[in-house]
């Protein structure tokens, strides 16, 4: 059963979220994709504009920490981003270090991101969804108070599509209200209980 608490948090979520569009930044992580051939950025970039929500900021990037790192750390360095997309470099191979790279960034991992991510795809995929490191949470910013959300997708069409219209454009909006919403009331203390 939803307490009254509950019904109120939604109800003031969805309005402050149906007008709300998130600024972005898509980074695509490959040795050989081009802007003419990047489907999996074309489809993050698509769904976001879909969902109402702007993109601000788009690059490829080889897939090389240092080269990575640069990338995310300038879209976070820009106060207008307020979430980061990656795709690519998620899985097993030896040149695929995208999720050493975000977790490094991370101050707060949303473990449910990749769990959720995983399920879904074992749906579609079976036990190959386990190859795959998908990981998402908030990143410090000096440019922006409130974080920024980093999502590190496959770089696989299908997969990006999987987590964009299960997962991330259904929550964007959300996640971002709750982080700029304003600090959380600290609990009041009880009456203490003398020793």
């Amino acid at each position: 059963m939803t307490s009254e608490s509950t019904s109120r948090h939604r109800e003031a979520a969805s309005r402050a979220e149906s007008s709300r569009s998130v600024a972005c930044a898509v980074v695509t992580v490959s040795d050989t994709r081009t802007p003419a051939d990047d489907t999996g950025g074309d489809a993050i970039a698509r769904l976001l504009k879909e969902a109402g929500h702007s993109v601000s900021r788009r690059t490829i990037v080889r897939d090389e920490p240092d080269r990575i790192r640069a990338a995310i750390r300038s879209a976070l360095d820009d106060p207008k981003i307020q979430a980061v997309l990656t795709t690519g470099g998620t899985g097993i191979a030896g040149r695929d270090t995208t999720i050493e790279v975000v977790r490094s960034l991370l101050a707060t991992e949303l473990p449910g991101f990749g769990e959720l991510f995983r399920v879904l795809s074992w749906e579609q995929v079976g036990a190959a969804a386990m190859l795959s490191r998908a990981v998402a949470g908030l990143a410090s910013s000096a440019a922006n108070r409130s974080g920024v959300f980093i999502f590190a997708m496959p770089g696989s069409p299908n997969a990006v599509n999987l987590a964009m219209s299960k997962l991330i454009v259904p929550e964007l909006s959300h996640l971002v209200w709750e982080r700029e919403r304003g600090p959380v009331e600290a609990p009041r203390p009880g009456p203490t209980n003398p020793a």
